[in-house]
Order: structure tokens, then sequence, then C-alpha cells
């Protein structure tokens, strides 16, 4: 009961409290640039279809002037222009004023589409606007961190920490049943050192249960399986039934619930917003760690 009544009312002093806090304080430290990346492209892949509309890649017109080089024609020409990489003819449309695009396939890079005119050899630049290069590669970069699966699973132990600060963050925002009000606010007129804990703390509280969603749907999007059979253990499938069961259903939100794909247009206001909250959070987080720590061993 004792203990009860002191993290109520005097939470700094319990000895939990005091070790979440550094638990919190080393994992924001260690994973913080990790969670800056993943959110900023987070925010930006919420209008993933969006910008993929935007920049749809469209054909290339080409002047029509004399025949067309053969197949065996377009590959030595786009080799001369790419000489280190696999070619192939990856469409030839049938329209004769349009570019034909070929397959480059760099060594240990995924395989590149380029337009080449089939009647002069020339080579006219990517098929794929830049708009539509930067939504794949921040994709990769979101969802494999560039580096294939081996990304896919340390972004999988990342999320696995976003919970944990997620956590850890909601325990130690507590402070106490006397002044828990102020924290739910921003003291903007504090001294500077106030008001970056006061906007830590504060942006903390209200934006949690999306870092706690993100961090949790994050794990099961990089490690579905052992989600699955959490389902089949609780309710296993029957070999008559071909309705949907309640986990498959909650699994299949957890996709959803990631990219904010519900609701309409404010769904996607709110989750790209709020994604811009976690860099926040670790700047304010290294600012508070510079005072308490560096700035004390020094003086």
């Amino acid at each position: 009961m004792a203990s009860t009544g002191n993290w109520l009312r005097h939470p700094q002093g319990v000895w939990l409290r005091k070790a979440l806090f550094q638990i919190h304080l080393w994992t924001g430290l260690g994973v913080g640039l990790y969670v800056v990346v993943i959110s900023l492209t987070g925010s930006v892949l919420v209008y993933r279809s969006e910008l993929r509309q935007r920049f749809d890649p469209q054909p290339r017109p080409v002047h029509i002037a004399g025949p067309r080089l053969s197949a065996e024609e377009l590959i030595a020409v786009a080799q001369q222009e790419f000489p280190n990489d696999a070619i192939e003819i990856w469409t030839d449309p049938e329209d004769p004023a349009l570019a034909v695009t070929m397959g480059v396939r760099p060594v240990g890079h995924p395989l590149q589409q380029q337009f080449f005119d089939p009647y002069t050899g020339e080579y006219l630049g990517n098929a794929l606007p830049v708009g539509w290069r930067l939504t794949t590669w921040a994709l990769d970069l979101h969802d494999n961190l560039l580096t294939g699966d081996t990304g896919r699973r340390v972004n999988g132990v990342g999320a696995l920490l976003l919970v944990l600060l997620s956590l850890t963050g909601l325990v130690v925002w507590w402070p106490g049943i006397l002044s828990w009000k102020k924290s739910l606010l921003v003291d903007w007129r504090a001294n500077w050192r106030r008001v970056n804990w006061s906007v830590h703390s504060a942006f903390g509280f209200w934006t949690v249960f999306f870092i706690f969603i993100w961090g949790f749907t994050g794990v099961y999007l990089t490690f579905p399986e052992p989600f699955a059979a959490a389902v089949d253990y609780l309710d296993p499938l029957e070999e008559d039934n071909f309705d949907p069961r309640t986990g498959d259903r909650v699994l299949y939100w957890f996709a959803y619930l990631h990219f904010g794909r519900f609701g309409g247009w404010s769904t996607k206001l709110i989750w790209a917003v709020v994604g811009l909250v976690p860099p926040a959070m670790f700047v304010t987080g290294v600012v508070m760690w510079w005072n308490r720590v560096i700035r004390r061993q020094r003086s």
C-alpha cells in the first residue's frame, strides 16, 4: 500500500520508476535516429497511393524516322550505354510513336527501366519519374532499411523497441496525482529547459497511443508468423467453416492501422502529422540528456 501511495503522489522516488526511466532514456538514445527515419518516411508513405498516381509512369513519344531497330540491335545499343549490366527488352509497345523500355539489371541491384528510341537507339533516360523512384526508395527504406530481408528483421526489432519506448514513456510521464494535469500541456512561459521538457512530456502523452500502435503493428508486419499461430491456437480453423475468424479480421486491420488506410483524408492527415512527433521527441530527449548528463559531467 505504501509503495502504491508513493507511486500516486511522488513517483520520482519509486525505484521501479527510476529503473524504467533508465530503460526509456538509453533505448531512446540508442534507436533515436532509426525512429526519426522510420517516422519521417512513414509520414510520407501515408500518401503512397496518391504519390504513385501523381507520378504514374507515362509512355515516351518518339519521332518516327526510318526502319525500327531489331531486338538484337536495341539490346546492343543498350549494352553500350550500360556495359556492365544485364539487358533485356522490358516493353515494346505496338504504337510505333512510343519509346521502347529496356530492362537494365545492375549487379546486386534491382532491375531498372530505361527508355530508348527504337529508331535511332538513343538513350532517353529513366522510364520511371523521379517522384515514383523516390516513393519506391522511401518504401524500401521504411520496410527493409534498404538491405532486404536482413533490414526487415532489424526493422522488426526496432518496432519492438518502439513499443518498449511507448510503454516506459507512459510510466515515466506520470508526475503524481497533484500535478498530472500540468503535464498535459506545454508551459511556453517557462525557461527553455522547462519548455523542452514540457514539449517532450506533453507531446509524448498525447501521441503514445499512435506510437504504440505503429510499433506493435510494425512487429506484426515484420514477424507475422507468431501472430498467425496465436490466432490458430485461440480459434482453430474448421474445414466446413469458410467465414473469416475474428483473429484474422484483427490481423487484416493491422496494416490499415499502421498506415492509416481508413477514414479517408482526415485519418491520413492525422497519421502524417503525428508521424512528425517522434523526431521531435528524439531531439527534445537528446537535449534533456545533454543537460542532465553531459553538462553536469563537464561542470
